[in-house]
């Protein structure tokens, strides 16, 4: 009786011992699933601002697979398909994102703008105008604006780029944008000045330098703006301007702009031998 007595006892401290373990082992796991979630955040934000895009993609796939329901990891997927510029694939994903029952009117826009990206102008216009109007944030009418672009609406556009700009810091590729749309219309003078303002909030938009030097050929004007510029941007520029000369039956400024681009370039500048070649033959 006194054996049995110590075998129940042993047996007792032992299941002790274990439902112990197991309770720190449920408080361990807790703690650590609380840690990952704020490392699994971290890293999800380094994924979106400093990983390669593809290697973003990949990350936010094998994640979202993993946690299909939710709904940061699959707008980190779509937004890594749009900045690898997988703008299909990122358009398909931002409509997942809005059926969600924890969407939201950023979501909505976020996938307008993806639509734009892949020219379904008509669907991109009906989701922005699902989006209440007392949403008034730069993105609406940065997208509001580029759409009205499209649909030659050029009083709305003009209003609608006017207040984009006036809700950031940082309009430059609104500013572009605009300049852009007063190229295609033929306003050249006015696309000129935005673009030059635009270089001026961002000295690096090698886009909106190009579209000056359009803008300034369109003129007949075939020198460079005094603009900062690298080696390399100013050889590209000569080239985009000897093109837009030779366009317009300039062949003479087009094919010395040409050879000033070739020498201003550090290295072998193929294009614009290539044009060079060309223009010749």
């Amino acid at each position: 009786m006194r054996h049995t007595k110590t075998v129940v006892l042993c047996l007792s401290s032992a299941l002790a011992l274990a439902a112990c373990g197991k309770s720190e082992n449920a408080e361990v796991s807790r703690t650590l699933k609380g840690v990952n979630v704020i490392d699994e955040s971290n890293l999800n934000d380094i994924m979106l601002s400093a990983a390669d895009p593809n290697e973003a993609v990949t990350y936010f796939q094998r994640t979202a697979g993993e946690n299909p329901d939710r709904i940061d990891v699959q707008r980190g997927l779509a937004t890594s398909l749009i900045r690898a510029k997988r703008a299909t694939e990122g358009a398909v994903v931002w409509k997942r994102v809005t059926e969600h029952s924890e969407a939201t009117h950023e979501d909505r826009m976020s996938y307008a703008d993806a639509l734009i990206r892949t020219g379904d102008w008509d669907r991109a216009e009906a989701v922005l105008d699902d989006v209440p109007p007392t949403i008034e944030t730069f993105q609406r009418y940065k997208l509001e604006a580029v759409v009205a672009d499209s649909n030659k609406e050029w009083k709305k556009a003009d209003s609608f780029y006017e207040t984009a700009i006036g809700l950031t810091t940082k309009p430059g590729g609104v500013l572009n944008n605009w300049g852009y749309s007063k190229l295609s219309r033929g306003d050249y003078r006015e696309a000129e000045r935005l673009f030059g303002e635009a270089i001026t909030y961002d000295p690096t938009l090698f886009t909106a330098k190009n579209n000056m030097v359009l803008a300034r050929a369109a003129q007949k004007n075939y020198t460079l703006p005094l603009i900062q510029v690298t080696q390399i941007e100013r050889a590209q520029l000569l080239h985009t301007m000897a093109l837009a000369a030779i366009k317009q039956g300039n062949t003479n400024e087009g094919k010395d702009l040409l050879e000033q681009a070739i020498e201003a370039h550090p290295r072998h500048f193929e294009a614009a031998v290539r044009s060079l070649k060309k223009l010749d033959g």
